[in-house]
């Protein structure tokens, strides 16, 4: 009979140490989503009070000039959007799964 033998006693230290790194991982997420809400909402305030501020002064509302500032800030926005939630967010692993299911249900309403 051959024992198993666990070289740091049982296994509960070690699923304490990974629990406390899940839960950090977790934290630092969703620092980051705070992070990018944070930055949308600044860059809604910052841009409204800009582009009123530039009308205001006889600048065209249609005009380079006045959306300049939201369209550069908007891109470095769009590259903080997909640093935190990742470009599948969109395409998931589970979206083709529903697409799938979507097209045969589609599908299936055609054959009757």
């Amino acid at each position: 009979m051959e024992k198993n033998i666990e070289p740091y006693g049982n296994n509960s230290s070690q699923r304490a140490w990974e629990k406390e790194e899940a839960y950090l991982r977790a934290q630092k997420r969703v620092k980051a989503i705070v992070g990018f809400y944070w930055h949308l909402a600044s860059y809604v305030i910052v841009n409204i009070f800009l582009i009123i501020l530039i009308t205001s002064n006889g600048v065209p509302f249609f005009s380079m000039g006045t959306f300049s500032t939201a369209i550069f800030w908007g891109i470095g926005l769009a590259f903080h959007f997909l640093g935190v939630f990742g470009p599948n967010f969109f395409f998931g692993k589970n979206w083709e799964e529903r697409k799938i299911k979507e097209i045969m249900d589609k599908d299936e309403t055609h054959w009757e």
